[in-house]
């Protein structure tokens, strides 16, 4: 097994809203709208990728025109593949196309899928006396944590509080201002939304940037939306600069969180991420998923640790379960220092009759080009060998802290008020929570195993 393998389960789905415009039309090259009539368009959900079970692997596809969507590989991934998917949309969207392929084996999972790339979002803080343009985009899976430059984030500086009815009778409004705490606390915000005529659909997005005396910048979106059909998304995505309080070091940490729900099916996702940096070269990534297709779902977690002097821990943990009964999963781990190190990990499969099968395996580097490897299965298989073999692994991220350092310029150019002679923060010593300790995935889904 590879040692940047880190794919999603093949029970997978590619969740594409679309909420049919409020007349708003953006000039393609720039900042300023126009409005102008345009065509309503309906909603489509697109869970075009594939799900193994145990005796086939069923493709559901969704219609609109016909759409390439080109996949390509991205932070946290390991994929190397590009992959190319086209919609029939010329045909009724609430109709599914369901495909079933034999398959001779039951493969747990296929191999990575690559991330789309996201797409920009341009500044939505435009002339005043002219409404905010209507969000008609909910986030997209496997896109990972953005970077700030796509996000388009432009803060007015002056405050406004302004609203507004489109031709067709949807209205929008505006708000911006500025809030003042202790520790010369500042935050700076933009607020804008709207709403159908009627009030079956709507969109809102805050944007946000934040600073204090002890140095800590934040720059952070939060977006959301419904239509009239009942589906529903949310994001939020945040970056952030501070000085560790016991090393004294810089440190960078950005997060995503991501859902996107059917007002119409028992379907949905859930996505978070987080990436943590300093300029020691210590590194942490990791991610939470979760997703449903009506009687099928799937979990996973992943996680990556760089302490930045050659040791390396990275972990996959992944599942599925359908309704009937069958569930599979695959996990494995690796720990390496200086080509020293092991990799062992599981695959497994339970059939509706609950009949279980898995197979383990190990692998000891040794540094000198041996490697032992060893395993067996429920099925009597087994091998405990030594070859020649040349160890690879990753000590140091794609993706670091020069890199981030590079990406996080508007977060770098916030300017903090000054602090006044003779005052100092106040700082909390109390330990962070990790993670883990706040995984706060909607209550509304249902929990992983």
């Amino acid at each position: 097994m590879a040692a940047s393998s880190r794919g999603l389960s093949t029970m997978q789905f590619d969740f594409k809203l679309r909420v049919a415009p409020l007349n708003v039309v953006p000039l393609p090259k720039s900042h300023v709208l126009e409005l102008a009539p345009s065509k309503r368009r309906k909603l489509c959900f697109d869970f075009a990728d594939r799900v193994r079970l145990e005796s086939g692997s069923i493709r559901c596809c969704c219609s609109d025109s016909v759409t390439p969507i080109r996949r390509t590989s991205g932070p946290g991934n390991g994929g190397d593949k590009n992959e190319e998917r086209r919609f029939d949309t010329k045909k009724n969207p609430h109709i599914h196309r369901v495909r079933v392929q034999a398959s001779p084996a039951a493969m747990p999972f296929a191999s990575p899928p690559s991330f789309p790339k996201q797409e920009k979002y341009f500044p939505r803080c435009i002339p005043r006396n002219s409404g905010p343009q209507s969000r008609d985009t909910p986030p997209k899976r496997d896109t990972g944590i953005a970077n700030e430059k796509d996000w388009g984030i432009s803060l007015l500086n002056e405050n406004v509080n302004e609203s507004g009815t489109n031709e067709d009778g949807s209205t929008w409004y505006r708000e911006s201002g500025e809030e003042l705490g202790e520790n010369g606390y500042r935050c700076r915000w933009t607020r804008m939304g709207g709403q159908s005529h009627d009030g079956s659909s709507e969109w809102k997005e805050t944007w946000w940037e934040k600073s204090d005396w002890t140095g800590y910048k934040e720059l952070g979106v939060e977006k959301s939306g419904r239509n009239s059909e009942g589906d529903s998304w949310w994001e939020t995505w945040q970056e952030n600069l501070h000085q560790d309080e016991w090393s004294n070091i810089a440190r960078i940490e950005r997060s995503a969180q991501k859902q996107a729900k059917s007002g119409t099916e028992n379907a949905g996702w859930y996505e978070k991420w987080w990436e943590k940096y300093d300029a020691k070269g210590w590194t942490e990534k990791g991610a939470h998923k979760y997703g449903r297709l009506n009687e099928q779902s799937w979990w996973e977690k992943w996680g990556e640790h760089y302490d930045g002097r050659g040791s390396v821990l990275k972990w996959t943990d992944k599942w599925a379960e359908t309704e009937l009964g069958t569930k599979w999963g695959d996990k494995w781990e690796e720990r390496f220092f200086k080509g020293i190190g092991s990799r062992h990990g599981e695959t497994w499969h339970v059939s509706p009759s609950s009949e279980r099968w898995s197979r383990t395996w190990g692998e000891e580097h040794f540094g000198n080009g041996k490697v032992h490897k060893y395993g067996n299965s429920t099925t009597g298989e087994s091998w405990d060998i030594v070859v020649d073999e040349e160890t690879y692994y990753e000590a140091e991220p794609h993706y670091g802290w020069a890199d981030v350092v590079g990406d996080s310029t508007q977060l770098l150019s916030i300017e903090p008020p000054e602090r006044p002679p003779g005052v100092f923060p106040n700082i909390d010593f109390g330990s962070p929570l990790s993670p883990e300790a706040n995984d706060d995935s909607p209550q509304d889904l249902p929990p992983s195993q």
